[in-house]
């Protein structure tokens, strides 16, 4: 039987149509999909390629009704457009972020886009999306949010006479190399202003687009200023395109890795997330390959399934690996005390019970027999020189 998803958002000045065109006081999207509807506050989508969550779910502070409609036309027969990425220019007050978590290295952190292109199926960040009134699902890959004033911000903030400094994370969140980096340049612009006032930083991503600021991260250095981490999850590429879509391949990864260590740049690798039965046999590879590209730091996180993501990643699961789909998230269970997420500190990066002490003695063990870890990686804070508060460069 024909039908459409009848959507009403309760949003001042915006309204999602039967036709499916969402129509926004700050953006106009196309968000017609072939879908069908699976009850509650869950649309089932086909696999589009390029995009990684195969479920468009509400936000847990969505306020969204669906309703399934039969028009008599059969027009949802109709092949309709694929979601399209757009991206909606985000006015922040301020973009440092500070944290007191015990279990990260870093008390600062800014992320410079909201949402993330590549479409990783496993990633923490989506349920942040439901702040904004957004589906953690495709939304999240395809309603992007950029902080295009970041640098300048930044700027104001590194003057501020009761600012201290220390190491700012960038990647914390949503990758700073993403897609849509590559024509705003915002991460480059972050760059420029923490090379310039010689700020320490530490990025993480899984794009190879790092290269292109291969000069700014050079003179960071130099002075011992940047640490790079890219996040390697596996390096079979037909995992990798299932679930991280639009990310760069892992062979293309490695050679980025190859590249920042030759030219001097400390670039170590992230086994995250670690996914029972589907890559944690590739644990000790990943750590090899990396060893091979110039890595000599690694660190690894268990799969954390926060709020809606469990229900996403569990759809992507049956959707693409059918039947390990129960035994992987049997397994996770089994290492998060009996839940499918574990929120808490020095838990919830790495799990809990056998299996969970298996991994991470696993992880130790090749670290010792590869070589990595062997040096600390403090970067350093005290060649930091503000930014004039009257906005005149300093004469020494």
């Amino acid at each position: 039987m024909a039908f459409f998803m009848s959507v009403t958002l309760n949003i001042p000045g915006g309204v999602c149509n039967a036709f499916g065109l969402t129509l926004h006081p700050l953006r106009h999207i196309v968000c017609a999909e072939r879908s069908f509807f699976m009850g509650g506050n869950r649309v089932k989508h086909e696999v589009a390629k390029g995009r990684g969550a195969t479920l468009q779910i509400e936000g847990r502070f969505d306020s969204v009704a669906r309703e399934r409609v039969d028009d008599g036309w059969g027009t949802a027969d109709e092949k309709l457009p694929p979601f399209k990425t757009t991206v909606t220019v985000e006015r922040a007050k301020s973009v440092i972020q500070r944290h007191d978590s015990p279990d990260l290295p870093f008390m600062q952190s800014l992320n410079a886009y909201r949402g993330c292109e590549h479409g990783c199926i496993y990633c923490y960040a989506r349920p942040s999306h439901g702040y904004l009134n957004l589906s953690p699902g495709l939304d999240f890959e395809t309603r992007l949010f950029a902080k295009p004033e970041a640098a300048q911000l930044l700027r104001a903030e590194l003057a501020k006479p009761a600012y201290q400094c220390s190491p700012i994370a960038l990647g914390s969140n949503t990758d700073p190399y993403q897609p849509i980096e590559r024509e705003w340049r915002i991460t480059r612009q972050i760059l420029e202003v923490l090379a310039e006032h010689r700020h320490p930083v530490s990025i993480v991503t899984k794009s190879a687009l790092v290269e292109r600021d291969l000069d700014l991260l050079m003179q960071l250095a130099q002075d011992n200023l940047v640490q790079v981490f890219i996040s390697v999850t596996t390096l079979d590429a037909e995992i990798a395109r299932q679930m991280e879509p639009r990310a760069s391949s892992p062979r293309r990864r490695l050679q980025a890795m190859w590249r920042l260590n030759e030219a001097g740049v400390p670039c170590g690798v992230m086994v995250a997330p670690v996914i029972p039965f589907l890559t944690d046999a590739e644990l000790e590879s990943v750590l090899q390959a990396a060893h091979q590209h110039g890595a000599r730091s690694a660190g690894y996180a268990l799969l954390r399934l926060p709020y809606e993501l469990k229900d996403l990643f569990k759809d992507w699961l049956v959707t693409h690996y059918p039947l390990k789909a129960a035994h992987v998230m049997s397994r996770l269970r089994g290492m998060r005390g009996g839940r499918e997420n574990d929120p808490e500190f020095g838990s919830r990066f790495r799990g809990e019970g056998l299996f969970a002490d298996l991994l991470e003695q696993r992880f130790a063990k090749a670290c010792e027999r590869i070589g990595f870890n062997l040096e600390g990686t403090h970067l350093a804070t005290g060649l930091f020189k503000p930014p004039s508060r009257n906005g005149q460069m300093d004469l020494f």
